[in-house]
């Protein structure tokens, strides 16, 4: 009998030490993508597209089912995301852009409207789903953070500048999230992606006025 939970011991340890693993890789994936992602930096979307298979299977080891949901969502919709993005960014008025393609803007009033609605939406849906179809602990706050995420990466691909007032708020719930789940390091790269949310925003936001300025002497000149 020893022998036996000798062996489901020593499993059990080896799934921990695997998901802790897994942990810090996206970690570190998750830093380089928000690295790229705060120098406006296309490239982005291609390390978008490797993330979520690690977080597959990350959060359902965990019990984050809204979560885990959001992560086939990406896995599934990440090379359309990816392919949208990329050319996105590099369509439209290049001028003033250095080179980056379409410019940073401000999210429309009328877009914003729909995109407040499409998350209720989207909240809801998600909440229904884990409360019955789960045994989730957090169905609040896990179908609220992953709603508010896809219409970030939405507001993101458009190359909006309140995208990152979008992401301030999923990243400070998702990191007491996981921190209450009982991550290692998840917690403290969804942190450190809250701080940079704010910073990010500011840096856009420079760099949408330099966009402007630049574009104004072209027309002028």
């Amino acid at each position: 009998m020893s022998d036996v939970w000798t062996v489901i011991s020593s499993a059990l340890s080896q799934h921990g030490e695997a998901i802790h693993l897994l942990d810090a890789i996206g970690v570190t994936l998750g830093l380089v993508y928000l690295w790229l992602e705060f120098k406006a930096n296309v490239l982005m979307w291609v390390v978008g597209i490797i993330m979520p298979i690690i977080d597959i299977y990350l959060y359902f080891s965990t019990g984050l089912y809204a979560d885990f949901g959001m992560a086939i969502y990406y896995s599934v919709a990440a090379i359309v995301a990816a392919v949208y993005g990329f050319s996105h960014w590099h369509t439209g008025d290049t001028i003033g852009t250095k080179g980056s393609g379409r410019p940073i803007t401000h999210m429309p009033l009328r877009e914003s409207g729909v995109a407040l609605i499409v998350f209720l939406g989207l909240w809801a849906v998600m909440y229904e789903l884990l409360i019955h179809l789960t045994d989730s602990t957090v169905p609040v706050t896990d179908s609220f953070a992953n709603a508010l995420s896809i219409v970030a990466l939405w507001a993101l691909a458009r190359k909006y500048l309140e995208q990152w007032l979008l992401w301030l708020v999923a990243d400070a719930v998702l990191t007491s999230l996981y921190a209450y789940k009982g991550l290692l390091f998840r917690p403290c790269l969804y942190g450190f992606y809250t701080v940079m949310a704010v910073f990010g925003y500011f840096k856009w936001k420079k760099i949408m006025h330099e966009q402007n300025t630049s574009k104004t002497i072209a027309n002028n000149s």
